[in-house]
């Protein structure tokens, strides 16, 4: 094992494609003669993968096969993957003949996905991006005994899971995604811009058609940067619509969340749809049981959604950080704004200015979770999981986890910091509902990103000066209240890289903002997909 994670990433690149390969060959991969050709995967949507199943033009087996051919020719240069499901193939000759016999399992049936390596898929190893939760990197493999709710729930629907993704150490890093286990993934609009964090792994995978959609994670900008930095739509929902249980946490107590990125609109809230709503295993998911539409968020998609209705525009009343605008995003910003007008849309400038919002942004005290929410996990991990606390985890290791830098595992409700913020969080979330009711708004309509994404190296004199810059105006004050963010392309920038718009709102208004990036996205359909470039692989 190299000291460097960037040479051992590259030998990880190189095994991975070869597996990939080995996958294909022994399932009988290579297409004997008039046997029908492998559908073309490139901005595929779940919708039309339920289509064409359902109308013959290809089995969810030459389906697979076909994002498997794609990974394999691609993978070595983005580096999206930490693993790949060795048993893809075999899951998906199963629901052919599901297909065949009793017809589709869920609205996902054969719809090939990628979850973000903090996310649990029973017996493969759940990394978080964590060199020492992985044998192969010198660690102890961290295999649940079961999945996480939300990816149960996605394999209940039908969808394959392909593998799972790339991310920094414990989702620490908001803008790059470089893992100890993988090594860096990048953006496939431009290698040399940041791929967006800490769920860039699956933002890469799914903007690069190495899978039709995916589940990330977020804390603080970590579904939003991605998507803007890769012209997605990122579902960041309201903090306890969707369960935790099975996610290694940051904050699982107040801001920790797991959403769709998707290519369209209607897929994040088909996605949204089967992963939503409450579990036993989670009991604050109980909180969004009363506000998930009967009928689904995707039911609730119109291209008039816009019509008649009321948006705030971003100012320094929101926050003084990446405002002004940089002058490329404003012009874009500017006709975008345009643009909603058109749909028959009002815009308020800058509605916070004044009301004391940023002042009171500025007071948010800290309350630490980490070592409970850990512990909880850990615990969760099963009976047949080698570890199931820090403690077992540092016996088996031979060292102490994150430099044995942590709290005693309280849960921060039973404390006064607990207390704290809590309470701080109610004036914010009450501040905002005045400013929503004085203006008579319908949700908020921002730039994702106050720039265009960051280069990859900042500074080449010191190619490992890695700051966490994106240039968020939503996410982090979003994350800590709790409120809900849809992201949706609007446009590029000269140089190719993607402008991308947030829709806000107040809690539980996921699908209210679902059906205006639905809107806008069809009034625009923006999204161009990125050229790719084979790895050396």
């Amino acid at each position: 094992m190299s000291d460097d994670p960037r040479i051992d990433a590259g030998f990880r690149r190189s095994w991975l494609v070869i597996a990939i390969g080995a996958v294909a060959l022994t399932a009988g991969g290579i297409s004997a003669p008039g046997v029908r050709t492998a559908p073309d995967v490139v901005e595929l949507t779940a919708v039309r993968v339920r289509d064409d199943l359902l109308a013959g033009r290809y089995t969810v087996t030459e389906l697979t096969q076909a994002f498997l051919d794609r990974i394999a020719r691609y993978e070595d240069h983005y580096n999206a993957f930490i693993s790949m499901n060795p048993e893809v193939l075999q899951i998906a000759a199963a629901l052919d003949a599901e297909l065949a016999t009793t017809g589709p399992r869920g609205p996902l049936h054969g719809v090939p996905v990628v979850i973000k390596d903090n996310l649990d898929y029973g017996g493969m190893v759940t990394t978080a991006g964590f060199e020492g939760f992985s044998a192969a990197t010198g660690g102890v493999d961290m295999v649940p005994g079961d999945d996480a709710v939300a990816v149960e729930r996605l394999r209940e629907a039908g969808a394959i899971i392909l593998g799972k993704t790339n991310m920094p150490d414990f989702a620490g890093h908001g803008t790059r995604t470089r893992s100890s286990v993988a090594g860096e993934t990048l953006n496939p609009y431009a290698p040399d811009r940041v791929p967006g964090g800490s769920s860039g792994g699956t933002a890469t995978a799914v903007n690069a058609s190495f899978a039709v959609l995916g589940l990330g994670t977020e804390t603080g900008g970590s579904i939003q940067n991605p998507a803007a930095a890769q012209a997605l739509v990122g579902v960041k929902p309201t903090f306890g619509l969707v369960p935790l249980e099975g996610v290694v946490p940051m904050d699982a107590t107040y801001r920790d969340v797991v959403g769709p990125l998707a290519r369209t609109v209607r897929d994040a809230a088909l996605t949204l749809d089967v992963i939503a709503g409450p579990s036993p295993e989670d009991f604050a998911s109980y909180a969004g049981a009363e506000h998930i539409p009967e009928q689904g968020f995707a039911a609730g998609l119109t291209a008039t959604a816009l019509n008649g209705k009321r948006f705030g525009l971003v100012g320094p009343g929101w926050r003084d950080s990446f405002l002004p605008l940089a002058p490329e995003t404003g012009a874009l910003y500017e006709n975008a704004v345009r643009v909603l007008e058109a749909e028959g849309a009002t815009v308020v400038e800058d509605p916070f200015a004044e009301s004391g919002w940023v002042e009171l942004y500025e007071k948010s005290p800290r309350a630490p979770s980490g070592s409970h929410d850990m512990a909880v996990y850990m615990q969760g991990l099963g009976p047949s999981a080698a570890f199931n606390s820090v403690e077992e985890w540092e016996a088996l290791a031979g060292r102490d986890f994150r430099g044995g830098r942590r709290r005693p595992p309280v849960a921060p409700t039973a404390t006064e910091e607990g207390d704290a913020f809590q309470a701080w969080r109610k004036e914010m979330r009450e501040l905002f509902r005045a400013v929503m009711e004085e203006h008579d708004l319908d949700g908020l309509f921002f730039p994702q990103a106050g720039e265009p994404i960051r280069p990859l190296v900042e500074d080449p004199e010191r190619p490992e000066f890695r700051p966490n810059n994106h240039a968020e105006l939503p996410s982090n004050i979003v994350n800590d209240i709790g409120l809900p963010t849809v992201t949706v392309p609007f446009a590029y920038y000269e140089d190719g890289t993607p402008f991308v718009l947030a829709f806000i709102g107040d809690l539980w208004t996921d699908a209210a903002l679902l059906a205006y990036a639905y809107g806008l996205e069809q009034a625009t359909t923006a999204r161009v997909a990125p050229k790719l470039t084979e790895g050396p692989g």
